[in-house]
């Protein structure tokens, strides 16, 4: 649960160089748990919510929990506050709409399990992210290798679906950290750059291509590491799912026109929530990741995480309207 700050600059400067930020700085909720669950709320106004974290006492954490008191059906009764709200710092290069992040890790940093009272948690899946931007759950524990692996182990004893999502960063922290917590999680719904590190298949060559034919083998190292339902992984060219019985999914993503992409900082997240709406009403792999890209086409037309998103239904009508 964070702020986003974001600064539209006029490219990405090297060290020492200056870069201008253009008019048009804007402030947003973000993270995964703000993104997802109003993307959810959104997809569908009637879906029960609820939202497990942590903001700080300032005016930062007043605007988060502002923000999501605009959606009736998200209940906020189990959100801690204490500290200073986490922020990121988002440089948008107006020229390739690419995004660098610069994050204050502030209270989320010191979320745990201690934070959640399962008796009082009425849902029927539990979505966390990031894993390897929680602190305290990620370290290690002497049964499950993570506290992270064990706090989704017990959302699983209390008969909830697990969901995880992971951050881009730089580092070897990957398989130590995320391998645990994939052993306690029903689905895993990850980019390409997280999946590379995750399983040591390279997903991106050199140039920058996409290297698809490596995509099945990755999805199911997922598997193989614990994963028992999904995994799918989506990049900008698409999105690739695999279950355990086999079944191979590859969606492309749409050919949008020019100039109807504001931002991209949101675009993971959104599609990650349809993905989970899709999972939960039961519609069969393809379709979910259909959902999935189509929330994430709909993310794209908006400069911040949110404000691009539509109900699951003119998603998927705005999908169909353009060419893959």
């Amino acid at each position: 649960m964070l702020v986003d700050i974001l600064y539209r600059v006029q490219g990405l400067p090297r060290p020492g160089e200056l870069t201008s930020i253009e008019e048009g700085i804007s402030r947003s909720t973000g993270g995964a748990l703000c993104n997802v669950i109003i993307d959810l709320g959104i997809l569908d106004s009637r879906l029960p919510l609820t939202a497990i974290g942590r903001v700080g006492t300032d005016n930062e954490g007043d605007f988060i929990l502002e923000r999501l008191k605009q959606f009736p059906t998200i209940n906020l009764e189990h959100i801690v506050r204490e500290g200073i709200t986490s922020f990121t710092a988002v440089m948008a290069d107006v020229a390739t709409n690419q995004r660098t992040f610069f994050h204050y890790r502030g209270a989320n940093a010191a979320f745990c399990r201690e934070d959640i009272d399962w008796s009082k948690v009425d849902a029927d899946f539990f979505h966390i992210g990031y894993i390897l931007l929680l602190d305290v759950l990620d370290q290690e524990d002497p049964d499950f290798g993570t506290k992270m692996a064990r706090l989704l182990f017990e959302a699983q004893q209390h008969g909830l679906k697990t969901s995880v999502d992971v951050v881009s960063e730089k580092g070897n922290r990957y398989k130590k950290i995320v391998g645990p917590a994939l052993k306690y999680a029903d689905y895993c719904i990850i980019n390409e750059i997280e999946a590379e590190h995750i399983t040591g298949i390279a997903l991106r060559e050199e140039n920058g291509k996409l290297i698809r034919e490596n995509m099945r083998s990755a999805l199911k190292c997922l598997l193989d590491y614990g994963t028992s339902t999904w995994a799918i992984i989506h990049a900008p060219e698409g999105a690739y799912a695999l279950d355990h019985e086999e079944h191979f999914e590859q969606v492309p993503s749409v050919d949008l026109p020019e100039g109807y992409i504001k931002g991209t900082v949101g675009a993971g997240d959104a599609f990650c929530a349809g993905v989970l709406l899709a999972a939960y009403r039961g519609e069969r792999l393809r379709e979910a990741v259909a959902l999935g890209i189509a929330a994430a086409t709909c993310s794209l037309s908006g400069h911040g995480a949110t404000e691009g998103m539509c109900s699951a239904e003119k998603a998927m009508e705005l999908y169909y309207t353009f060419p893959v």
